[in-house]
């Protein structure tokens, strides 16, 4: 199961592992992958410094990374006060009514709602500037490839660049802003992402610069079967993130986890949507009575990001602590069908790596 990307990143198996969680990128750097963690979630840069500083002593000195949402052109962009002015009255009063006829009820007193700020450009910067002071083997970049100060910083620092491509153009763009990996992510997955699926695509982006980058396979990974086909196709390693979300880890982050966990255990390969109203822009979600209630007439369409999120950030915080599983608000994959247990990391880790080996002996015999 070792590949150069092993060699490149300095891990002993070619999964690369997105997560908010850093319990759960540790677990996945420790178990011999690469750990990747989303920072989109922290607000002010003193809480990712805090956690990094973490991740620095619970990785067993093994590599981890990082990943960002920063668009390549520098929007103008004022304070996060000024972008809320900029949210039309019926879309709050849409969200609001929503959330009432779900049965979702207010936050706690005191506790604060306010949208995630990370998807701000300023404060990805911010995040980019702490990671860099950490031992990270990587940057991922969510939006395609960052702006080229931010490839030249961490290329300065001995870090590899990522960046998610969903058709061949994107990834030839990416290699000529100087990414080194680019990351082939089909319409199966969750988050963003785009129209063609992975079977579809992987090839077409190996062909396309295969020869100039690293290529890493994302979308409906779950398994080493699906390891072993992504390599087959030409990739060098896999990207996952869904799977990591019924680990026995999350629970240890995020608020909220164990409801939305019931969900996704629960959930089937249909049970997911492609749709704008997480961030503005396409992302697959769980299918649940939060997604269809903005499906039905009279709904308003999604703003452009980052207003959309600014929009929705108190409503995914009151979905979150409601505990209950129908309305859930979380990005997840196809792969969703596949999750049908809480599972620590290392077992899922284990078993990726006993399937692959099994799927490649099996072709070996049938040579």
């Amino acid at each position: 199961m070792r590949t150069p990307l092993c060699d490149d990143l300095g891990i002993e198996y070619p999964v690369i592992a997105f997560t908010p969680s850093e319990h759960v990128a540790a677990a996945v750097s420790r178990a011999g992958g690469l750990g990747v963690l989303g920072c989109v979630r922290f607000n002010e840069a003193e809480e990712l410094e805090a956690v990094l500083d973490w991740m620095d002593a619970n990785t067993d000195g093994r590599p981890y990374g990082v990943d960002i949402v920063m668009p390549n052109k520098v929007p103008t962009e004022g304070s996060a006060g000024d972008l809320t002015e900029l949210i039309p009255a019926e879309h709050r009063a849409f969200v609001e009514r929503t959330l009432r006829e779900l049965g979702v009820p207010e936050l706690p007193e005191g506790e604060a709602g306010a949208g995630v700020l990370g998807w701000l450009h300023s404060v990805a910067r911010s995040h980019v500037e702490v990671a860099l002071k950490h031992r990270i083997a990587l940057i991922a970049n969510a939006l395609g490839s960052p702006p080229q100060d931010v490839i030249d910083a961490a290329h300065d620092k001995g870090v590899k660049v990522a960046a998610l491509a969903g058709r061949a153009t994107h990834a030839r763009s990416h290699v000529a802003s100087g990414v080194d990996i680019v990351i082939a992510q089909g319409y199966e997955a969750g988050g963003h992402t785009g129209e063609i699926a992975s079977m579809v695509l992987l090839p077409e982006i190996v062909d396309a610069v295969g020869e100039d980058a690293t290529v890493v396979a994302a979308g409906g990974i779950g398994s080493g079967r699906q390891i072993a086909a992504a390599l087959a196709l030409g990739a060098d390693g896999v990207w996952m993130g869904s799977y990591w979300l019924t680990t026995t880890e999350y629970l240890e982050t995020m608020s909220g986890s164990r409801t939305m966990q019931d969900a996704l255990v629960a959930a089937t390969s249909a049970d997911t949507v492609r749709t704008r109203i997480f961030s503005g822009k396409p992302a697959r979600l769980l299918k649940t009575r939060w997604t269809e209630a903005w499906e039905q007439p009279g709904a308003p369409s999604a703003l452009p990001m980052p207003l959309q999120n600014l929009l929705v950030g108190e409503a995914h915080k009151r979905i979150s602590v409601s505990g209950d599983p129908s309305v859930v608000a979380m990005p997840v994959g196809q792969i969703v069908g596949r999750m049908n247990a809480v599972r620590p990391v290392a077992e899922i880790m284990a078993e990726l790596v006993g399937d692959f080996e099994d799927s490649v002996d099996r072709l070996n015999l049938a040579r």
